[in-house]
């Protein structure tokens, strides 16, 4: 499947019906958790057995066109929840209707550019929720 038509969208509140939909989204990150493997081997063991352990969230970039036109750009919203140490309510949506949903503080970088390069913004999501996975369908 590809990854045209996903939507990343945000809302203020657990108790909001909707997500605001983050427009100029261009890349969406890997999204899950590779846990540790533990040794738990025993001295009669003829070779080592392991157990899942937990695991870490990675860090999760989504890359957007940078537009800082208007007061309700992307740019500018996420700027203002980093300033604010805001946790916002992320829906991360895939073209086939799975839904992705966790609560993340952001933080947000524009990146550089130069003769033809084009300027986007990274928004990285530190989750601090469980992530709930939808099915669709």
């Amino acid at each position: 499947m590809l990854a045209n038509g996903a939507t990343l969208g945000y809302k203020k509140s657990k108790e909001e019906t909707s997500y605001i939909d983050l427009p100029g989204l261009k890349e969406i990150p890997d999204i899950g958790v590779e846990p540790e493997k533990v040794d738990n081997s025993v001295l009669t063991d003829p070779f080592k057995k392991n157990e899942m352990g937990i695991g870490e969230l990675p860090d999760m970039v989504y890359k957007f066109k940078y537009d800082n036109t208007k007061a309700d750009s992307p740019y500018r919203k996420m700027r203002e929840a980093q300033e604010e140490g805001e946790v916002l309510f992320f829906q991360d949506k895939l073209k086939d209707g799975t839904t992705t949903e966790y609560e993340a503080q952001v933080s947000v970088k524009r990146t550089g550019g130069g003769v033809n390069g084009v300027i986007d913004f990274e928004l990285t999501v530190y989750v601090q929720s469980d992530i709930t996975y939808t099915d669709p369908a």
